[in-house]
This record gives C-alpha cells, sequence and structure tokens, in this order.
C-alpha cells in the first residue's frame, strides 16, 4: 500500500484528496455532486473522477486506483442500504463508506470530545462526549436538512412565488430571482421538477447577500433558518467549554448570525471534512495493514 484516499462527497461537490500512508497529502482534486441517495450513479462517477483527478494531481498514475484503499464520507450513507450499494460497485481496494458527519467531526475536533455542524447544501450535526458520537439530522431535502442552502434556496423560490401572486410581500430579491426565470412563474415551477439539492442551493448565497442589505425576504428565510440551525445545535446539549465548529460553504455567513450562547462556543476546525477522511484512512488502514502482518 503506496497511498489512501479520503473523499468527501455531497450535494453540490466530490472532492478527493491523494495521501501517502503517514498522511501526507500529494494530491488534490473536485468533481460533481456526490449525494448517493439522490443520484447512486452520477455519485460513482464523480467519485471515480476525483480520485483520477487527484493521482494526476500527484504526479501518479490513475491505473493505481485499484491498489489503494479509500474512506469516503458521503451525504446520504446514513438511509437505507446506498452506503452498501456503493462499497459493492466502488474500484479501490478497499472501499469504506462513511456519513459526511464521522469525517467532518473526525476533521473538525480529532479524536477527542466536541461537536460540529456541517451548513452547506445540506445540514449535518454530530458531537461526541467521552468517546460516544451522536448525530442529529442529514435527513435530506425533502424532509430535513432546515437550515440548509437546499432548503434556504426553496424557501427563496416558494417566496417569490407567493409574491407573484400577491400572497406575501415581495422585495428586489425576490424580484431578481422571478427576472432569472423571465420573470415567467411557470419556467420557475418546471425548474423544480428536476432540480436537485444542489440547484436549490445555488441560490442561497443570495439570499445572505440581499440580507446584509436590509432584504424583507431575503431576512425572513434566514432568520427561520438560523432558529432551525439553533434547534439543532441545542439538541447536542453542549456545555460551556465544548468547542464547537461549523463547517461548509454556508459556514462563515451563518457564524455572525448566531445567537451569543453559540458564537462564544465556536473555534476553528482542525481541519475539513476532507481533512478527517484521510485522517481516518491513515488509522483505518495502516491498522489493517499491521493485522495482515
Amino acid at each position: 500500500m503506496n497511498f489512501v484516499l479520503g473523499i468527501d462527497g455531497g450535494g453540490t461537490s466530490c472532492r478527493a484528496a491523494l495521501a501517502t500512508v503517514d498522511g501526507t497529502v500529494v494530491g488534490r482534486a473536485k468533481s460533481g455532486a456526490a449525494n448517493i441517495r439522490t443520484d447512486l450513479t452520477g455519485a460513482r462517477a464523480n467519485i471515480v473522477e476525483a480520485a483520477k483527478q487527484a493521482f494526476v494531481a500527484a504526479g501518479q498514475d490513475p491505473e493505481m486506483i485499484p491498489q489503494t484503499p479509500a474512506i469516503l464520507g458521503l451525504a446520504g450513507a446514513n438511509v437505507g442500504t446506498y452506503r452498501q450499494q456503493l462499497e459493492a460497485i466502488l474500484p479501490f481496494s478497499i472501499s469504506r463508506v462513511e456519513t459526511d458527519a464521522e469525517i467532518a467531526l473526525e476533521g473538525a475536533v480529532g479524536s477527542g470530545d466536541g461537536a460540529m455542524a456541517i451548513l452547506g447544501t445540506g445540514t449535518t450535526y454530530m458531537a461526541r462526549r467521552q468517546g460516544k458520537s451522536r448525530a442529529i439530522g442529514g435527513w435530506g431535502f425533502q424532509v430535513g436538512d432546515q437550515g440548509s442552502g437546499a432548503r434556504i434556496g426553496r424557501d427563496l423560490l416558494e417566496q417569490t412565488l407567493l409574491a407573484y401572486d400577491g400572497i406575501r410581500q415581495g422585495s428586489r430579491l425576490t424580484q431578481a430571482i422571478l427576472a432569472i426565470f423571465r420573470n415567467n412563474p411557470e419556467d420557475l415551477v418546471e425548474f423544480t421538477t428536476n432540480a436537485k439539492p444542489g440547484d436549490f442551493g445555488g441560490f442561497a448565497p443570495k439570499v445572505f447577500e440581499h440580507a446584509e442589505k436590509g432584504d424583507v425576504v431575503a431576512n425572513w428565510i434566514l432568520d427561520k433558518a438560523v432558529a432551525d440551525v439553533e434547534a439543532a445545535l441545542g439538541v447536542l446539549d453542549l456545555g460551556s467549554n465544548d468547542p464547537l465548529c461549523l463547517l461548509g460553504g454556508l459556514a462563515p455567513l451563518y457564524a455572525p448570525r448566531l445567537s451569543a450562547r453559540y458564537r462564544a462556543l465556536l473555534k476553528p476546525p482542525l481541519d475539513d471534512a476532507l481533512g478527517g477522511a484521510v485522517q481516518m484512512a491513515v488509522r483505518v488502514f495502516s491498522m489493517t495493514a499491521e493485522g495482515a502482518r
């Protein structure tokens, strides 16, 4: 075994890092979405592509993929049999699929106690105390992921249609969104027919941008989203000394909007989720190699 792979896949993108057996990252790459519950086949293709490009970035031959073990932290791995289905069709020498929360917590706090929240296209939370971990959320866009980019984007499209119908107050933001769809609400509805979480999540940054300008609809959406995030954090029952790390693309946008109680707990993560996958791969596969000797 010359290398290990760490892979972090979510509703928007898939990142791969190729590392030596001591954990030194030698190549990184990024590809498309890798939520295995919403698109198993597409996720597999993007995972393999990211892995290939990580080898290329490291100046190594992608033909080594079948000899390389991988830890994959993936959105959608916490429900159903998607984890097992994917493991059966991946090309790596050993494929171990974990949830995106597990690799994120590993990256954020290492092997110690603490908590993290992934705030990106989806949302999920995990805390570890005295070696025992507890996960919250991560149930997917249709029935969960409150406060996520996907839900914020969906809420924005909903408010845009409500404003068009005169049911709710509109704003510059809802006008801007409708303009994207040629001021035709039917085009907006058609967009939602086949839209995936990442497609909805693409609208989330606009909500934060307009909220800073005092947009009434943007702030209504974000007040609701922050309340959802804090409700989930409340279930983790964090103590005053428990480090809390925010991860994901929306993390820096959420941090200043949290209440003083949670802002006081915020600590910079030791590493990101991809780094957590690499750390886990080094630990797990070095133990596997030792056991095989």
